[in-house]
């Protein structure tokens, strides 16, 4: 597998999902401008309830921001051991260590993009291949590290 497209798909999965917040968060903004009335307490409750939506979108875009950062200092290089910028062949799957995007199918071959903060990664964590490691009961041997 080529990391460096990988890191493409996750780098405008990322992308993405950063364009759409901030599209959410104009919008919602928009309409919390729109809502501004001199009717009283009933349109104030309605403002804030999108104010805290602005936030929740904020803190989302702030994520998905501090992701694409992560994503921005992981090398393609090959790799012998389990650390950021991995791709781990298990015994139950293909596993990119970079940031959280879910499933990606690549070359027809299904992989999940992990961050390193997630459980599976830290029992793994500088590991190399043969060796094994467990998860809430599950043994898993690593096959490959590219």
């Amino acid at each position: 597998m080529n990391k460096q497209e990988l890191l493409n798909i996750i780098k405008t999965k990322i992308t993405d999902k950063i364009r759409n917040f901030e599209n959410l968060i104009a919008e919602t903004r928009a309409s919390s401008n729109d809502t501004k009335s001199s009717m009283g307490d009933k349109y104030e409750t309605g403002r804030e309830m999108l104010q805290q939506e602005i936030n929740n979108l904020q803190r989302q875009l702030n994520e998905s921001l501090n992701q694409l950062s992560v994503i921005q200092k992981i090398s393609a290089e090959p790799m012998d051991k389990v650390q950021n910028g991995a791709l781990v062949k298990t015994d139950k799957g293909f596993f990119y260590i970079a940031a959280s995007v879910g499933e990606i199918v690549y070359e027809n071959q299904k992989l999940m993009a992990i961050s390193a903060e997630s459980p599976l990664v830290k029992a793994m964590f500088g590991k190399k291949a043969g060796e094994m490691f467990s998860v809430n009961t599950i043994s898993q041997t690593i096959q490959s590290i590219e």
